[in-house]
């Protein structure tokens, strides 16, 4: 009979997490745990099984066949305890943990202002909210819901639209005045247009011209890896500048940002989206209130067309 204070739920946690990240600083990382706490937390889940489960070395950590086993056995019970619970929830009043992720600039301007109100709806509710531009696996990171902007490229991921946000050609007005104002887009060829390191799914700003699509390539004397260094770097006055208007809306309504060749508008942009793991039926009931207040919310944010409208 296993004593009252082993909480065999967690060490089961812990000790998956070693495996599957190799390492007992991943895992530590992962669960606001130190290493060695983690070692030791292992050492005594071997000594009270009496079997070695993993094979330490420098580099990775390799488990035994029993280590397997056990592995295999622990993912199997904690993907069943999740899935209880995940059932337990449904139609009840939310509450719990929530995990939620998003970018940087998109989680800071519109979620971000919207959490006090959300939790004084949900008392019940506690939230993690994790801003980062680096897209993350849900799965790994035990995330409940994740914002995505810009086409989806996960086709297990159930996805609820937010809204969409316009793309624009801006630059500032010291740009402007030292540079001049392009008039049609084939001027563009004369002008610093800051680009992306990364590859996109449209090789150009796309322009409409007598009824056809013309690609204007982003070349420059600069390139960025995010929408907020190109938003920066626009209105320092380096260049001009393609983005979604939920990135600039402000700068424009403020005057820092001036839209360029809005007569050649395609009127494109990027649609963002709730996208979360599993069955729609069995979300749990905080994470349905989660997604139900953005899309309510959604009529709020400026530059972003709600789904609704």
């Amino acid at each position: 009979m296993p004593r009252p204070e082993i909480n065999r739920i967690a060490e089961m946690e812990v000790f998956a997490k070693a495996v599957e990240l190799g390492g007992f600083s991943a895992a530590a990382r992962r669960f606001g745990m130190t290493p060695s706490a983690v070692s030791k937390l292992v050492a005594r889940l071997e000594a009270r099984l009496g079997a070695r489960l993993l094979l330490r070395s420098t580099r990775r950590l390799q488990p035994t066949p029993e280590g397997q086993e056990f592995y295999d056995r622990a993912v199997r019970i904690l993907a069943d305890l999740e899935d209880a619970e995940r059932q337990a929830s449904v139609g009840a009043c939310p509450r719990g943990h929530l995990r939620v992720n998003s970018n940087l600039v998109f989680g800071r301007r519109y979620i971000l202002p919207l959490v006090p109100r959300f939790l004084a709806l949900y008392p019940e509710v506690t939230l993690d909210l994790v801003l980062s531009d680096t897209a993350v696996d849900l799965m790994e990171e035990r995330a409940d819901i994740a914002i995505r902007v810009g086409p989806l490229q996960n086709p297990s991921l159930i996805a609820r639209k937010l809204g969409s946000s316009r793309s624009i050609v801006v630059a500032a007005p010291a740009y402007l005045a030292k540079r001049g104002t392009p008039a049609t887009p084939a001027e563009l060829e004369r002008h610093n247009r800051i680009g992306w390191t990364f590859s996109r799914s449209v090789r150009g700003w796309p322009f409409r011209v007598e009824d056809q699509t013309v690609l204007i390539p982003p070349t420059g004397n600069v390139r960025v890896s995010d929408g907020d260094t190109a938003r920066q770097l626009a209105l320092d006055g380096v260049g001009i500048v393609r983005l979604a208007q939920f990135h600039i809306g402000p700068d424009i309504a403020a005057g820092r940002l001036i839209p360029l060749l809005e007569d050649f508008n395609p009127g494109d942009g990027e649609d963002i989206h709730a996208v979360y793991l599993g069955r729609s039926d069995l979300l749990p009931a905080r994470a349905r209130a989660f997604i139900d207040f953005l899309v309510e919310s959604a009529r709020e944010w400026i530059g972003v067309n709600s789904a609704g409208s």
